[in-house]
């Protein structure tokens, strides 16, 4: 019985993470452009303001490092689910925009914000969690039990 959810386990940790490396060079990529192309080629059916083109091109640049180096680098992996849920309210605001210019293209970024959802859903159920009653509270300070002859 092990044995299969080991299995399964396993192939959600490799199904989520070719989910996080294709958004993540998705995003990077959107990001990159809009940081670096003139704001008058990034004209579309709604106006923005450059300032928040910009904003948004930085906050898909951050969400795409975000997706992989904390669960990569074992270094905060808490981050990793709250760059995914970033992402989601990014591709929210990006899916309403395109209903509003014209609907037909407003696939596309709902299904990005779908994917996103689901690295944000898969990778919080496996974040490593502290459990409370691991410390115990002594009188120098915490102390973790296993420590306790």
């Amino acid at each position: 019985m092990k044995s299969i959810e080991y299995k399964e386990t396993r192939i959600k940790n490799y199904a989520l993470w070719v989910v996080q490396w294709s958004l993540a060079l998705l995003f990077l990529w959107a990001g990159g452009a809009k940081l670096v192309l003139p704001l008058e080629t990034l004209k579309g059916p709604v106006a923005l303001p450059g300032l928040f083109v910009r904003f948004i091109g930085l906050a898909e640049a951050l969400g795409a490092i975000g997706l992989i180096l904390p669960w990569l680098l074992r270094i905060r992996p808490v981050l990793t689910p709250l760059a995914a849920a970033g992402l989601v309210i990014i591709m929210i605001g990006a899916t309403v925009i395109t209903l509003m210019g014209g609907g037909a293209l407003a696939l596309f970024p709902a299904t990005v914000g779908i994917l996103a959802a689901s690295v944000a859903y898969g990778r919080r159920r496996a974040a490593p969690r502290r459990r409370s009653e691991d410390f115990r509270k002594t009188d120098s300070g915490f102390r973790a039990l296993s420590s306790e002859a």
